[in-house]
């Protein structure tokens, strides 16, 4: 038998059942794709992280959904660094440390803090890449939407991983969205490469919550949940596109997603440079460890 530690931390909140859950297991480096695939599907999550050795950071960590690794997550990042922190794996001094993680898409500057209690997590993630543009109603019907539901025009953004930021007009549209799953693999064949797919991330400006400023939903097609409750790199790419697209008045803002799936989560955000060439986006978040244990499975 093969026995790894394991954490479930529900990312972006600071309490149990709230934001989105994530397993980390720790020293996967000896667990195979297929083995990392089923645990995602075993757990049901949208994603699974397996800490792994790094050669170029201080750790390393690799994510996946039920069905293909996923270069960069959020909440992943999130959950992996507050099960390295719990397991005393990165220590605080005076409540801060700084370090790096490398996942699929590069190397991430991490700051960690702890204020009254809390630990906080701030992700550095790329400067945004801005990619192709979309007919609203395209993107519309996808959603199961009218065009005029859609605010300008959808676009491809990627700070590791790709979304296509979609702002609706008010929280009725996004409430309405449903997900076509023909459409979807229509314009997503099965096959086609995690960085070309065209992934629609639902934002909203006005968050559902006093503390919020924007309010999102991000809908999924088979064989993962049919939506999740907080995606922090689709957060990072929002918040460039808001900001390029001059549609928030300030750079740092607060970002909420899950409410209406009873999981809660908030994300800490801010886009660094320019509106004309961001640099970089910090998202933070913090987490709550729901579980810790074992994963045990037969030797292959």
């Amino acid at each position: 038998m093969s026995r790894f530690a394991f954490d479930w931390v529900d990312a972006f909140t600071d309490r149990a059942f709230g934001g989105n859950g994530c397993v980390v297991a720790h020293q996967a480096d000896g667990l195979s794709v297929a083995e990392r695939l089923a645990l995602v599907r075993e757990t049901s999550l949208s994603e699974c992280a397996f800490v792994v050795a790094s050669e170029i950071a201080d750790f390393g960590a690799r994510y996946y959904l039920a069905d293909k690794e996923i270069l960069m997550a959020g909440h992943p990042t999130v959950a992996t660094v507050v099960s390295l922190v719990d397991r005393g794996l990165v220590t605080l001094e005076d409540g801060r440390t700084e370090f790096t993680l490398e996942v699929g898409a590069g190397v991430l500057p991490i700051t960690v803090t702890r204020h009254d209690g809390k630990l906080n997590v701030v992700m550095t993630q790329a400067a945004p890449q801005f990619g192709l543009a979309f007919d609203p109603a395209e993107i519309a019907a996808m959603m199961s939407l009218a065009p005029e539901d859609i605010l300008g025009t959808p676009q491809v953004v990627s700070t590791g991983s790709p979304f296509c930021i979609t702002v609706l007009e008010n929280k009725d549209a996004l409430r309405r969205a449903r997900l076509d799953t023909d459409l979807f693999y229509a314009m997503n064949p099965p096959g086609t490469p995690r960085a070309e797919v065209v992934e629609p991330f639902l934002v909203t400006l006005g968050g559902e919550t006093e503390a919020g400023d924007t309010f999102s939903r991000l809908l999924l097609p088979p064989p993962m949940p049919a939506e999740d409750p907080f995606t922090g790199s689709a957060t990072g790419c929002m918040a460039g596109y808001l900001w390029h697209h001059n549609l928030i008045d300030r750079s740092r803002f607060r970002a909420e997603q899950g409410h209406w799936m009873g999981r809660p989560g908030l994300a800490e955000v801010e886009v660094l440079g320019p509106r004309s060439a961001p640099t970089g986006v910090k998202v933070g978040g913090q987490g709550y460890v729901l579980m810790r244990g074992e994963l045990e499975l037969p030797a292959a």
